[in-house]
């Protein structure tokens, strides 16, 4: 099953039909074309591809962006409070493009490093892959994929934003204000992977 975001409605590929507002059976190409037009120009917020080969689909709505690959964490201190950037007005977690010859969990750490001037990061462990959709001013369509991992930070306090990528604030916010302050004002992916990972801690 894969998730993806376009302009914050939600597209979801899967092998069997689910219970959301719109269902559409996979039969083509045209059917990927087809749902994307519907997410981009009506008042529908999510819909759903279902067919038997998953994979198949994806790798061919794929075919349909240039993908730009980035990665990000959900920081913890021992207390649980979780690390946030605030830029162009919303929270966000620290992540970013990867680079060249980077592994994933290289540039994890490296954007959270230059994002929030944090060092003595401790990589855990891959937690999921998030997914959305743009287009830049040129016109190209990007699928985004941004690989999260989970990190602990027991160092001093060091951080600042990085005001030449548009960051205002950098946040260490607690389960209260996660969902009262953060989850209001941000991007629906980012809500996505924090819930994954409380789900993931509670088990």
């Amino acid at each position: 099953m894969y998730k993806v975001f376009v302009n914050e409605k939600k597209l979801l590929l899967s092998k069997q039909p689910e219970d959301l507002e719109k269902k559409l059976s996979y039969e083509s190409f045209s059917t990927l074309e087809i749902a994307l037009d519907i997410l981009e120009n009506t008042s529908v917020k999510e819909l759903n591809i279902f067919g038997e080969n998953i994979e198949e689909i994806w790798t061919e709505f794929q075919n349909l962006f240039r993908i730009i690959e980035a990665a990000g964490g959900l920081v913890n201190k021992e207390n649980g409070d979780m690390l946030f950037i605030k830029r162009l007005g919303k929270w966000d977690l620290p992540k970013g493009k990867m680079e060249k010859g980077e592994s994933r969990e290289e540039s994890a750490v490296r954007e959270i490093e230059e994002e929030t001037g944090l060092t003595d990061l401790e990589l855990l462990k891959f937690i999921n892959t998030t997914y959305h959709i743009y287009i830049e001013r040129n016109g190209d369509k990007i699928l985004k994929c941004t690989h999260w991992f989970e990190m602990n930070f027991f160092g001093e306090d060091t951080s600042k934003p990085q005001i030449e990528e548009g960051i205002t604030e950098v946040a260490w916010k607690n389960t209260s204000q996660i969902e009262n302050e953060v989850f209001p004002s941000t991007f629906k992916n980012i809500e996505l992977i924090v819930k994954e990972f409380w789900n993931m801690k509670a088990k």
